[in-house]
């Protein structure tokens, strides 16, 4: 399943090295060579504490560089120094050239998925010939550990749908008895399900472009890349430097490759990939399945790849019930990767089934947050980029979309264009409104556009929650009987939130508000017809 790669690809930029003499024999926990190693490890939020906390249990010396100086980082700091961290620099002015470690030129960095490839540092590093590694290659290098038993990694990524589908994964197997959890890019720090005493079955890893920019030698039972869209263009430098990223997660793949028939570009990044002998590439669709692939079958999704006689038979897996009240095409979309890169590992069909029912569907991901009136109103705060948001909108008919944020240089006309036909309303959220304004002025001209407290020369207030209070009230003015509100930013929130949970609960608080002033019953309606 090795194909050559495109004669358009682009030329290789920074690729970032995976060895030298130094660090080419730790591939085990038990490794002699990590005690001494001098190790520069950058950031120190939840991944780069693990990685610390961790190389400091094997022995290493390590110094940790991060740019916040704030109380959190301080408490963190003093934790590594007890259990054994060399120093830890928290100064802006320390991120800007590679540190010594014990009075001697470093080994090895260790980067945070945050820290961009240009950022001074890293070029050091880069510059100096050493290796660069992820937090995941980090772990990989350490799953093998005399008396614990070593997990199997499913590993996934994608612009879209990450967490929702590896939680999917994690529930499957939970539900076929093995013991698994998700971890990587959401949840458990991989190297922290890496350490547990008892051991898993089976780690499911979300894996981030940024995480795979830096990872060199994994070899997962199963991998997907679930979609792929224009994202995080900023830190990757091309939209083919971002895709060659998330292809990485297929190399060396031992049993299936598993890719989206309904985006090209990810049957291109299995034919380029190098995988081990016997992997066979799986596809997966919301339409019915050819030979080979898991689909969807009349709202059922149906098996025809993990079966013998898939020539002329299938295996029905699990109902669209089974996805809750709102299952979408693209939750219907997240379930069929989710089964394909279970089936693949052996998982039962009943375990499938069994798992869709049970998984947590958390929140601020087509959240169903009232009915009322007639009117859905519907959270998808976790929709950061046009690509998401175009997957909810597609699910309703009629919508009143709530709109904007930090749009970390994508554009939204395509987005706009697909979509006008739908639109009753849109309610602008951020602070700098332009790039959606100029999208629906062009696609979308006759479609009512309100900013109640957003201002046209992007100075608008950072003030989320008082943003979102008056959009709502806006959108309730606004939408009539069969329409659905829905909150889909298609855009980051730190312009005036912290984080996207933090806008959808400002989302759900509003929602709740307004329904508490009109006395309202929340949920008095059926849940909305979906796509």
């Amino acid at each position: 399943m090795t194909g050559p790669a495109s004669d358009a690809a682009p030329a290789p930029v920074r690729r970032p090295r995976a060895d030298t003499a130094r660090t080419a024999d730790l591939t085990s926990w038990d490794a002699p060579g990590w005690a001494g190693l001098r190790v520069v490890v950058t950031g120190l939020g939840v991944t780069g504490f693990s990685v610390a906390d961790t190389l400091a249990e094997l022995g290493a010396a390590v110094v940790v560089v991060d740019g916040d100086d704030g109380p959190e980082n301080r408490a963190r700091a003093e934790t590594l120094r007890i259990v054994g961290v060399r120093e830890v620099l928290l100064d802006r002015a320390a991120t800007q050239a590679l540190p010594e470690v014990d009075g001697a030129a470093a080994d090895l960095v260790v980067t945070s998925p945050g820290w961009r490839p240009d950022q001074p540092l890293l070029m050091a590093a880069h510059a100096a010939g050493l290796p660069i590694w992820s937090d995941v290659e980090l772990a990989w290098r350490l799953r093998e550990r005399a008396g614990r038993k070593t997990a199997d990694w499913v590993c996934l990524t994608g612009t879209n749908g990450k967490t929702t589908t590896v939680t999917m994964v994690e529930a499957i197997l939970r539900a076929d008895g093995r013991r698994a959890v998700a971890c990587g890019n959401v949840g458990t720090p991989v190297l922290d399900a890496i350490r547990d005493p008892q051991g898993f079955d089976v780690l499911a890893l979300e894996l981030s472009s940024f995480q795979l920019h830096w990872t060199h030698g994994l070899a997962p039972a199963s991998s997907a890349v679930l979609n792929l869209a224009e994202d995080h263009v900023d830190w990757h430098g091309s939209m083919e430097e971002y895709a060659a990223a998330k292809g990485k997660v297929y190399a060396n793949t031992r049993v299936a490759c598993v890719f989206n028939e309904q985006d090209p570009l990810t049957r291109t990044l299995v034919e380029r990939a190098d995988v081990q002998e016997g992997c066979r590439a799986i596809g997966f669709t919301t339409d019915t399945p050819g030979l080979s692939d898991i689909g969807v079958v009349d709202g059922i999704l149906v098996d025809r790849a993990f079966l013998d006689n898939r020539r002329h038979e299938a295996i029905a897996l699990a109902e669209r019930a089974d996805l809750g009240p709102v299952a979408p095409r693209h939750t219907m979309a997240n379930a069929a990767a989710a089964a394909a890169l279970t089936r693949a590992v052996g998982v039962s069909p009943a375990a499938v089934a069994e798992g869709l029912r049970s998984y947590d569907r958390g929140e601020h991901r087509i959240q169903l947050v009232a009915t009322s009136r007639d009117i859905m109103w519907v959270n998808d705060s976790k929709a950061t980029n046009p690509h998401a948001a175009d997957a909810s909108l597609a699910a309703f008919s009629s919508v009143v979309w709530l709109a904007g944020g930090l749009p970390k240089g994508v554009t939204y006309h395509e987005l706009v264009a697909a979509h006008a036909h739908r639109l009753r309303a849109v309610v602008l959220l951020g602070r700098d409104t332009s790039a959606l304004r100029a999208a629906l002025a062009a696609h979308a001209p006759d479609v009512p556009v309100h900013a109640p407290l957003a201002a046209a020369d992007g100075t608008g207030p950072a003030d989320g929650a008082a943003v979102m209070a008056e959009a709502v009230r806006v959108a309730d003015g606004l939408a009539r009987p069969g329409d659905t509100v829905l909150m889909a930013p298609a855009a980051a929130s730190m312009d005036q939130f912290r984080s996207y949970a933090a806008r959808g609960d400002a989302f759900i608080e509003a929602v709740a508000g307004l329904m508490r002033e009109h006395g309202w019953d929340v949920h008095d309606d059926a849940a909305p017809d979906t796509d």
